[in-house]
């Protein structure tokens, strides 16, 4: 339900945006002014047209090239977990090929800007509305985590942007623009969350869920803390929300299937649908806003695309420690399709290595050994036989990008920068060992953690940049070419590409952009 009663107002809301966005453009050939057109003056004027503009700006995270599927090739499939098929625009970055003349690159940015531009639009436009002032709070509270969101991951690719906070149309010189201090950039992104920290519910109505609330921005902003080193501050913004108002789900494959969606663990999530839409793209009625990125996740044989397969150590960090039952991680069972015949019993089920059609891997792979990915794939829910039965948009499983138990783990990190091994530590990454039966620790050390990291969180877009704020770039992934072996291995790394570079549509409409380091 919350899904239909979002996109109800959505496709409306994206055409007004483009008016509007349209009408901010001097027409330098008729002055004559058409009164049925939408320009910002006749649209920024009422609470409606207040909660129009901030659903659009929600759409691009939908957007297919955003997280609806292009976003993965700049983050899981640039990981140490994920060997990429193939050489093409998709897994360039992962292997330090990408190029500044790249689609798939520059689709990713300019969609992150799209997000930024709208969240713009808000902020100029709706202090003026004369309207519920709590209603008013909450859709400025949604703008500031917009633009925070959407700069947090420009950052941790690009480097070094633009700052824009500013509406397009009041830019004197839109190629005047510097890319900006990233020091600054981080600074913009605290001071956006703390307002958002400020102006955002607690909760939302049932018909609102999936918008975000005052806890997704103290643990965003948390995360940019603990990105920057800023341990202390970090560790604060964790504790506001290990209060309670926070759980995690008593199984841990709840947080990735269709049923269990915007539950208790769930901080932030992506608002995918499945309604039968399969046009390309995302910003206009009849395009998909599926998970069209399952295909590139999907084990070989289960999809169209050329795919990926998980490198073996992350299974093997997966069997080197067993339950208090002596059996394997049930996390393996969910993030992993691999050979074993052994089953775990976790949760009032018995779990298996299946796939699609319930199949074991015998029975796919019949004397191999590789390993697959299966997070996400929503196998039992959908009833599916491969990764596009009914096309790129099958699947309206959400996405979620901030859980409690990353909540959890990064503040057991920040905590152990700060006090070592201490009990507030353990206490919580233990909290996410014992959910699936794993023994607790009397001790930890900063592997510890990294490894519990990777077990709790493969595959949800988060290892590459823990590995890029950890200065590990270089020692797991280029040291390590069998880990890109599928895809030409490491050798065209050069300091600097652990960042992509900067668009050349960019610096060809910008004098005063210049490429990253390396490239």
């Amino acid at each position: 339900m919350k899904k239909r009663n979002i996109k109800a107002s959505l496709y409306l809301s994206l055409f007004v945006m483009a008016v509007v966005i349209y009408g901010c453009r001097k027409n330098e050939i008729l002055d004559t002014e058409n009164p049925n057109a939408v320009t910002p003056d006749s649209f920024w004027n009422t609470e409606e047209d207040a909660v129009k503009g901030i659903v659009g700006a929600y759409s691009p995270f939908t957007h297919i090239w955003y997280y609806s599927r292009f976003e993965i090739f700049l983050s899981d499939y640039r990981d140490d977990v994920v060997n990429a098929f193939g050489t093409s625009e998709r897994t360039a970055a992962g292997s330090f090929n990408g190029v500044s003349t790249s689609n798939g690159a520059f689709w990713v940015w300019s969609t992150m800007f799209q997000g930024i531009t709208r969240a713009n639009e808000v902020l100029a436009n709706v202090p003026e509305i004369e309207m519920n002032g709590d209603t008013k709070n909450n859709i400025l509270g949604e703008a500031y985590f917009i633009r925070a969101f959407n700069y947090f991951n420009l950052l941790n690719n690009w480097k070094n942007v633009p700052l824009i906070t500013d509406p397009i149309s009041e830019l004197e010189n839109p190629k005047s623009l510097l890319q900006e201090d990233p020091a600054k950039v981080w600074a913009q992104i605290e001071s956006d969350l703390m307002n958002a920290e400020e102006l955002l519910p607690d909760s939302w109505p049932t018909q609102y869920t999936g918008r975000v609330t005052a806890g997704a921005a103290i643990g965003l902003l948390g995360k940019v803390y603990l990105y920057q080193g800023k341990d202390s501050e970090a560790k604060t913004e964790f504790l506001k929300i290990m209060d309670g108002r926070y759980e995690l789900m008593a199984d841990y494959s709840a947080n990735f299937t269709q049923a269990f969606e915007n539950n208790k663990e769930s901080l932030f999530e992506i608002q995918l649908v499945n309604d039968g839409s399969q046009g390309w793209g995302g910003d206009a009625p009849g395009t998909g806003k599926g998970a069209a990125f399952h295909p590139d996740i999907a084990p070989k044989g289960f999809t169209g695309q050329d795919g990926m397969r998980i490198n073996q150590w992350v299974l093997d960090l997966f069997l080197d420690e067993r339950t208090v039952n002596d059996e394997i991680d049930p996390r393996a069972f969910t993030t992993l399709f691999f050979d074993t015949d052994e089953v775990t019993n976790y949760e009032g089920k018995e779990l298996k290595s299946v796939t699609y059609g319930e199949k074991s891997y015998q029975d796919v792979y019949p004397g191999e050994d590789g390993v697959w990915g299966n997070k996400w794939l929503d196998i039992a829910f959908g009833e599916y036989t491969g990764s596009q039965d009914k096309g790129w948009h099958q699947s309206g499983n959400n996405l979620r990008l901030l859980r409690y138990s990353d909540i959890l783990l990064m503040f057991a990190e920040a905590e152990f920068n700060l006090s070592g091994s201490s009990q507030p530590a353990l206490d919580a990454i233990n909290e996410v060992r014992a959910r699936v039966d794993m023994p607790a620790f009397t001790s930890i050390t900063m592997q510890d953690i990294e490894d519990e990291r990777v077990k709790e969180l493969s595959l949800e877009r988060t290892r590459y940049f823990d590995l890029l704020r950890w200065d590990k770039v270089q020692s797991r992934i280029v040291a390590n070419p069998e880990f890109k072996s599928e895809s030409g291995g490491t050798s065209s790394y050069k300091p600097g590409k652990e960042y992509i570079d900067i668009p050349q549509n960019e610096i060809d409409a910008n004098p005063n952009f210049k490429h990253n380091p390396g490239y």
